[in-house]
């Protein structure tokens, strides 16, 4: 039986440098007292494959909002690829081990024999390794080699290069600090890019199979993240831009986007060759709620204006979460908005007096977005109940973004200010810009002439 103690500081540090380890392992770390601001990360290294750049498992102790978490971690190189507490965090204090029982069990423990996480594979058989493959699949294997568990099966945040993934599976963002995250998921017809707030789940990308194919599973090759039917028949790809091999997709915690990425040996980094959405506007979260994002990729609040002329920037405010309790609510129109947040329209060939009465009428409804395409002289009506993912459009490109707002907000006089206070907060930045290049281009000119007077008087 090998049992390791270890003691660390703000790194992680080896312990072990294997690719596998057999039953009867055991690993302790010892949890700090405290730690600064800022967090904290630590913990071995137990794994290692001789691929470049190569995988590695840790047992990590993580501060997390002033607790300590205890997880078994995945890297590539310098990057996390899987989390065994990614959907679940197990907090400890004083100690952590990470034990191979000798019933097959991958197990970590805390104080007083706490369980926090397993593998479950306890009577399965499993009687030879825990291995980290070249793939990146950690596997617990039983002695004829077959696998009885792997980490391939519990996708988080990311997929491996040769990894498979099924329809109706889904990768998502980091909880920690938010209730609401971000998801890639595999669905029948599409691969999709979705906000999710408590039961509220938006749309903001996708990417369909050409004749409407249906989808059975997916797969990370080196070329792109392939799509494959019932008959294991490919039917779709989204192609890498770079003729390095890729190394993993990964579903971004802070931004929501997702990205496929290869490592470059010039640079000893890993690089994305393809985004979903290189546009700052076109993410759900480039503004905070009741925030527009304007052609200069900055933020503007909308200001609401009450009765007594006073207005708010502040985006934190919402305006709806009051009108299921009585409150009388009206629609403030704001022209020339759209949202990044899709999904099937509530009606569709009304008018956007009628869209608007749809959302007056659910109380938990606290905006619209009505779409009329002129082309074909169709009309959209979509009810949302977040303010999230506002983005400035073209003038005449067809969308009118209603906000519910409290009854009395912006009538009469008050409503004209209202509307040129909105103009004005979503146009501000640009017209700065403007200003300041039309500015320089007059001072430049004078400046010229000026020399150019100087210059003659010289002369002559």
């Amino acid at each position: 039986m090998n049992v390791f103690f270890f003691v660390f500081v703000l790194l992680f540090n080896y312990v072990f440098s294997e690719s596998s380890i057999g039953i009867g392992y055991k690993l302790m770390v010892q949890v700090p007292g405290k730690y600064e601001i800022g967090g904290f990360i630590g913990g071995g290294y137990l794994l290692e494959t001789k691929t470049v750049p190569n995988f590695r498992v840790a047992l990590s102790i993580e501060g997390v909002n002033g607790k300590f978490s205890c997880s078994l971690l995945v890297f590539l190189g310098d990057v996390k690829v899987w989390d065994s507490g990614h959907y679940s965090r197990f907090y400890v204090t004083g100690k952590c081990l990470l034990e191979f029982t000798m019933d097959g069990d991958l197990r970590l423990k805390g104080p007083n024999e706490t369980l926090g996480w397993k593998t479950g594979t306890s009577g399965q058989g499993v009687k030879q390794r825990l291995q980290i493959q070249n793939t990146g699949n950690l596997v617990l294997m039983d002695e004829f080699n077959n696998v009885k568990w792997q980490s391939f099966n519990f996708p988080t945040d990311v997929i491996l290069r040769g990894q498979q993934l099924d329809v109706a599976t889904r990768l998502t963002s980091s909880r920690i600090n938010s209730s609401m995250f971000y998801s890639f998921e595999i669905e029948n017809n599409k691969v999709a890019l979705y906000v999710n707030s408590g039961k509220l789940r938006y749309s903001y990308w996708n990417f369909q199979p050409s004749m409407n194919r249906s989808i059975t599973y997916i797969k990370l090759s080196s070329k792109g993240l392939l799509l494959f039917d019932v008959k294991y028949k490919k039917i779709a790809q989204i192609p890498s831009q770079t003729v390095q091999p890729l190394k993993f997709l990964a579903l971004k915690n802070e931004t929501g986007n997702f990205g496929l990425y290869y490592y470059s040996p010039e640079k000893r980094k890993f690089e994305a060759s393809f985004q979903a959405l290189n546009n700052t506007c076109d993410l759900p979260n480039s503004c905070r709620p009741y925030g527009i994002c304007t052609f200069s990729n900055t933020c503007s609040c909308i200001q609401i204006l009450t009765n007594d002329k006073k207005g708010s920037y502040d985006c934190s405010e919402g305006f709806s979460e009051d009108f299921c309790s009585g409150k009388k609510a009206e629609m403030l129109e704001i022209d020339n908005v759209s949202s990044v947040l899709k999904g099937i329209p509530q009606t569709v060939n009304i008018s956007r007096d009628a869209c608007s009465s749809l959302c007056l009428q659910d109380c938990k409804c606290a905006a619209a977005l009505y779409f009329r395409n002129a082309s074909v002289e169709a009309a959209e009506c979509y009810l949302y109940r977040l303010v999230l993912g506002l983005k400035q459009v073209d003038k005449g490109a067809g969308f009118s973004y209603m906000v519910k707002v409290p009854k009395g907000i912006g009538q009469n006089h008050e409503k004209h200010n209202l509307k040129r206070w909105i103009l004005l907060a979503v146009g501000v930045f640009d017209g700065l810009i403007v200003m300041t290049l039309v500015g320089g281009f007059v001072y430049w000119l004078i400046k010229r002439r000026s020399r150019g007077s100087r210059s003659g008087d010289r002369i002559s």
